[in-house]
């Protein structure tokens, strides 16, 4: 979904986590979509509706990284922070419109019984894209005002200042000040309101969810530090460390017997358990770093890697398989061992789409020169 990121040897671990979000996502969908009757109501449904609640915020960490790591080689190459933000935002209101174009595929599919409204919910790509143009701003903004050996540090206290802000303004905004005098298209992407008065925990607004792009955007500007470059493996050792510290002092602030917050949410919009997500995708990424480097993640194949190469495409592709009139299996009626055998059909057909999608320049390449 994010901007291509440089470098793709060095960074498989980035594709490799990006298609276990692609994975998680797709049992998300498909046992939604198929489950019915008893399985509805058994664990196996509820762990996997708890799954998925990593894709997005796992998406919007990676697409920071990325756009961290686009916008630092645009700097060494010296481009103007104006041509930075530029292409950039650019590249932000495009996933805005691809989101966009995808609640009009999704109405078309579900004609007859989607409501109108659902041309304007605020779902995960228009969050992506909203995000990389906010971050496109705070870079430009930062560029601007700071120069010299100390803008990298510049820009990773400012996006760790929005990061925080974003956790902290939450609770607020979904309650006490909630911006209720705009139209609600606008204020959905404050605070997921949609039509319905309240906001809605299945929404994808600013607040909460760009908060994880912007901690995205931390991480990557460190990991671009020359120092950083060349002690990789520890450094990853520590961001997974600073996860596992970031878990447990969120858990001993909502321990404490008084909160600053009228209305405290702890699993929609408490800092606390924004701040438990953040650590468990750096420890995540740690993991995914680990696997690529040192386990099978690039063995020959890999079929996450693959995914993730082709994230934005199969993420469009496969929901009309899902929930579609083109569903390939009937919804609300499947047991789980046949939600299984088309969850794995998904899955196959996806990484089949996206190998096709990676490999088709040079496979047209090749075929010119054979032809000439």
């Amino acid at each position: 979904m994010p901007l291509p990121e440089p470098q793709k040897s060095r960074l498989s671990y980035i594709d490799w986590m990006r298609g276990l979000a692609c994975l998680l996502m797709f049992q998300t969908h498909c046992y939604d979509a198929w489950l019915g009757g008893s399985a509805r109501q058994s664990k196996f449904f509820m762990y996997s509706q708890l799954g998925g609640t990593f894709p997005a915020p796992m998406f919007l960490m990676l697409a920071g990284i990325s756009f961290a790591m686009v916008t630092e080689k645009l700097r060494q190459k010296n481009v103007p922070s104006g041509a930075i933000a530029r292409a950039t935002i650019l590249r932000g209101a495009q996933i805005l419109g691809f989101g966009l174009l995808l609640r009009v595929q999704e109405y078309v599919i579900s004609w007859g019984w989607a409501p109108l409204s659902d041309l304007l919910r605020v779902d995960i790509l228009n969050t992506i894209g909203v995000s990389m143009m906010l971050m496109g701003v705070m870079c430009w903004i930062v560029l601007a005002l700071q120069s010299g050996p100390r803008t990298r540090a510049a820009l990773v206290s400012a996006a760790v200042g929005v990061t925080l802000a974003i956790s902290l303004l939450t609770p607020l905004l979904w309650t006490t000040w909630r911006p209720a005098w705009l139209p609600w298209p606008l204020e959905s992407y404050i605070t997921g309101v949609h039509n319905l008065g309240t906001p809605q925990t299945w929404m994808f607004p600013i607040f909460p969810w760009t908060g994880f792009a912007f901690a995205g955007l931390a991480v990557g500007f460190i990991l671009q530090s020359p120092w950083v470059r060349g002690r990789e493996a520890s450094v990853f050792l520590s961001i997974g460390a600073a996860g596992v510290v970031m878990v447990e002092f969120a858990r001993w602030l909502d321990a404490q017997p008084r909160q600053f917050y009228p209305i405290y949410d702890y699993w929609h919009t408490s800092p606390s358990f924004f701040l438990i997500r953040v650590g468990m995708l750096l420890m995540i990424l740690t993991a995914s770093y680990a696997w690529c480097r040192w386990g099978a993640g690039q063995w020959r194949f890999s079929p996450f890697i693959q995914l993730g190469q082709a994230s934005l495409l199969v993420y469009w592709v496969h929901i009309p398989f899902a929930y579609g009139r083109v569903s390939i299996l009937a919804k609300r009626a499947q047991s789980v061992g046949a939600a299984s055998v088309g969850l794995l059909v998904i899955f196959l057909a996806m990484v089949a789409l996206a190998y096709v999608r990676t490999h088709a320049k040079g496979w047209r390449q090749a075929y010119k020169a054979r032809k000439g």
